[in-house]
């Protein structure tokens, strides 16, 4: 146990290196101290110093990159390994000792950069339902989820994920199944309604029956979609590994050529040497760091820096509705009345009812009418007598008057001679389907508020900013009913635009896309988008209000409440990258230059090193630009308010128009 946590420190990220600079300077302590008069004796234990440091922080790296040779891995590490070696070998400890240092300091900033693995899985996992509450013989008893049984009768008690697959059989209660399907409103469910597991319960107590067992409902389905999509991405070859693929080679034959050409040994170090790509082990990682805490100052957060790499590389957009194009929440979009009372009136009053429900659409309802009511410098009035019906209305009294507000159902069953009524108010929408709630005071029907999920106001604007990018295909998927997704993608210009889709037809999609030649970047929000999301190629998640599970399984992490600052990630991306090449360029540029003045004889090994650390320096000050401003970048435009657009959400159990 001991010798396990030795080794896992030993391979924290700045061990090695700082262990093998201590080991140069403690060398260099014994060199200014025969310089002062020590002796010759402190000349030789410089050298000592230097190979025992060597040895103990190089042998690490030999071991690893042998091993990654015989999985047919010719990266950047052969190289420094092949000096590395030829340095101990030859009696050159300075200049191994500094290739040490260089090559695991690169690495220490590579794992720096490329950030934490992934929980996505864990926080799905760590989030579902574990303990359920089995009905016997008119007893109940707590059971894990996992021996749930097809036909158990479970209660699901109010706040409570659903723990399976099931039928309702008592019981009513609004549901919420944003996890599933990305949609803000609640679903209202009573007996012989078809749930599933992920599903939240809301205020009321549900008898169920399990249809299905828990390792084969819904939400577990999701949490084997991420961790299948994550395991089954194509391996990411990063930039430098590009670059070495071809400099490894070239390496290795003009080292042989200087051997066979000179017959010194050490010549063929001084190649190596001053070859050991030591740009691509650092120019890389701190154009990444750099780029990385530009974008983090957008209030962008990348991940990792594999994610800063590809997003900058996409092709498609693949685009979630609910919360990403649109706000994600509904909002009183319009009171309409029959001409008896005023609309500051009928929402006074429905305000004022609606306070003691618990309903997200009588929370919408109060907080629209006390904005109102306190531009003015008004009050929402005390409600008594006040029932309500779940999922269908509320009924009581306001200032005297008997107030309903609620589903046209509710009305119809209060008051059955307002048919006629309720048809003139609907036919005064433009949508037969949209979601509202009906309004009559002392028996007779006096309006209706609208509600509406608003699109957000720079949502075109964005799209054509992703469009001059470069990414023309953009595809529009949602959980949402197929007019609802109709109007979005038309009002935002969008072709290609799906609807009634479930986790798993969105990860689907992406496949299908990716396989047509794509890299695909998705954009979304909710725990239903967390398997679209880890299938991308990269994932973005809009996290203002908290990401959650979808932040865990996305590379890319929005804070701010923008879907501009996508595109933004994408220009630093590209700008971070290309700055990276710029600077792998300049530094094995100068490598090889130097590489023909060591095959000549005119630099040897200890030399070699040095320059190598002059050629990283100049490498390591490109690569820097990274994380200060783009000088050629334009100013960002002021999108003109476009009006209050919206588009329709899922009605209201038992409410619709």
């Amino acid at each position: 146990m001991a010798m396990k946590g030795v080794r896992r420190i030993w391979r924290r990220a700045n061990v090695l290196p700082l262990t093998a600079f201590a080991f140069l300077l403690a060398g260099l302590a014994c060199w200014l101290w025969a310089r002062l008069g020590g002796g010759t004796g402190a000349t030789g234990l410089r050298d000592e110093v230097w190979y025992v440091g060597l040895v103990l922080t190089g042998l690490p790296v030999v071991l690893r990159t042998i091993a990654g040779v015989a999985r047919g891995n010719l990266a950047t590490d052969l190289i420094a390994t092949l000096a590395v070696g030829g340095s101990v070998a030859l009696g050159e400890p300075l200049a191994g000792l500094v290739i040490v240092i260089m090559q695991t300091g690169g690495e220490a900033l590579e794992r720096y950069a490329e950030g934490r693995a992934s929980a996505a899985v864990r926080e799905l996992e760590a989030a579902a339902p574990r303990i359920a509450h089995r009905t016997r013989a008119g007893a109940s008893e707590d059971i894990p989820v996992d021996v749930i049984e097809v036909g158990d009768k479970l209660m699901v008690r109010p706040g409570e994920l659903l723990p399976c697959d099931a039928i309702v059989l008592d019981g009513h209660s609004a549901l919420d199944v944003s996890r599933l399907t990305g949609e803000p409103l609640p679903r209202e469910v009573s007996a012989g309604s078809s749930v599933q597991s992920g599903m939240g319960n809301g205020e009321g107590q549900l008898l169920i029956r399990a249809t299905a067992i828990a390792r084969e409902s819904q939400y577990n389905r999701i949490v084997e979609l991420v961790r299948s999509a994550e395991s089954s991405k194509a391996p990411f070859q990063r930039l430098a590994d590009r670059y070495a693929v071809w400099f490894t080679p070239a390496t290795l034959i003009v080292c042989a050529l200087a051997w066979m050409w000179s017959g010194d040994p050490r010549r063929a170090l001084a190649v190596l040497v001053v070859a050991t790509p030591c740009p691509l082990l650092l120019a890389t990682p701190i154009a990444l760091i750099g780029g990385i805490n530009r974008a983090a100052r957008k209030q962008v957060m990348v991940r990792t820096g594999r994610a800063l790499e590809q997003i900058g590389t996409t092709t498609a957009v693949v685009i979630d509705k609910t919360g990403t194009l649109t706000i994600g929440r509904p909002e009183v979009a319009r009171v309409v009345t029959s001409g008896t009372w005023s609309e500051r009136d009928l929402l006074r009053l429905a305000g004022s009812v609606e306070q003691g429900s618990a309903h997200l659409l009588a929370r919408t309802l109060v907080e629209c009418a006390q904005r109102a009511l306190a531009a003015e410098g008004g009050a929402l009035s005390p409600a008594s007598n006040v029932s309500e019906v779940h999922g269908r209305g509320v009924t009581g009294t306001v200032d005297g008057h008997e107030v309903t507000v609620g589903a046209r159902t509710l009305m119809l069953d209060r008051y059955p001679s307002s048919a006629e009524d309720l048809d003139a108010l609907d036919a005064r929408f433009d949508d037969a389907v949209g979601l509202r709630a009906f309004v009559a005071i002392d028996g007779a029907v006096a309006g209706a508020v609208e509600y509406a999920d608003r699109l957000r106001s720079d949502a075109r604007a964005v799209l054509d900013d992703l469009r001059a990018l470069g990414l023309r295909r953009i595809v529009l998927l949602s959980g949402d009913h197929e007019m609802n997704v109709r109007h979005v993608a038309s009002d935002v210009g969008i072709t290609d635009a799906r609807a009634n889709l479930q986790p798993e037809d969105k990860a689907t999609i992406i496949r299908q896309i990716e396989a047509q030649g794509e890299r695909v970047l998705m954009i979304g929000d909710g725990t239903n988008d967390a398997p679209a999301m880890s299938t991308a190629t990269v994932g973005v998640s809009l996290a203002a209000h908290g990401g959650g599970i979808t932040a865990e399984a996305a590379g890319i992490v929005v804070l701010a409440d923008e879907l501009s600052r996508v595109p933004e990630a994408i220009r630093i991306s590209r700008r971070t990258m290309r700055i990276a090449r710029q600077s792998l360029q300049l530094g094995l540029g100068l490598s090889a230059v130097a590489m023909l003045f060591a095959l000549w004889g005119l630099i040897p090994p200890p030399a070699g090193a040095l320059l190598q650390e002059l050629i990283d320096i100049a490498s390591i000050l490109n690569a820097l630009r990274a994380s200060g401003a783009d000088p050629t970048a334009t100013p960002t435009l002021s999108i003109p308010a476009l009006g209050e657009t919206t588009t329709w959400t899922e009605p209201r159990a038992a409410s619709p128009g």
